[in-house]
């Protein structure tokens, strides 16, 4: 009975947006994370010191990540997914995540990586609206490996910590605009 109560639930729409569900598929697994209209910050944040020699998650998008800036010019700036700062440092010194954006019609990927200060980034590829997707970072001493659905490659890390210290990161939009409407991510850590 309560686990029809959650599916029922789950696949109601929170705002006037289309959202791509299938209640029959419904994983408790997965967290819910919503950066509202408005906004740039998800909700169910929860601060964690991490130390990480490999970040492994799955992540599924719905048609709330298809969207339009204001400006054109920043439709392909980098939102950003799931990852963690590095070298016992604030995030835009040190670290390894992935970002992603709605640009060309496609949700395209990216690992994205701050090196004492210095940003860098490479698109990892396109994913389908509604599928799920194999993502993860390793830490190695001069680079991070990024694989997206067993596809991997590398960016540098100039960090000089053994492991990835430092603390989580969490779903984010912009670049400097924030979101035109609610949008849901579902993310389920391994």
């Amino acid at each position: 009975m309560f686990t029809g109560l959650v599916a029922l639930f789950a696949c109601c729409k929170k705002s006037g947006k289309p959202i791509i569900s299938d209640s029959s598929k419904t994983d408790l697994t997965f967290t819910k994370y919503t950066i509202g209209e408005g906004k740039q910050y998800s909700d169910n944040i929860k601060p964690l010191v991490t130390s990480y020699t490999e970040l492994k998650f799955t992540v599924k998008f719905d048609s709330t990540a298809i969207y339009t800036t204001l400006l054109p010019e920043n439709q392909g700036d980098i939102n950003k997914l799931f990852g963690f700062s590095d070298n016992n440092s604030t995030h835009h010194r040190y670290s390894a995540r992935f970002g992603w954006c709605w640009n060309k019609n496609a949700l395209r990927l990216f690992g994205y990586v701050y090196n004492n200060k210095k940003r860098s980034f490479k698109e990892l590829g396109t994913i389908t609206i509604g599928s799920e997707n194999s993502c993860s970072i390793k830490v190695m001493p001069t680079n991070y490996i990024f694989t997206l659905n067993g596809v991997s490659y590398s960016l540098p890390r100039t960090s000089k910590t053994e492991t990835a210290l430092g603390y989580k990161l969490y779903p984010y939009f912009g670049g400097n605009e924030s979101a035109p409407h609610n949008i849901y991510i579902w993310i389920k850590e391994e």
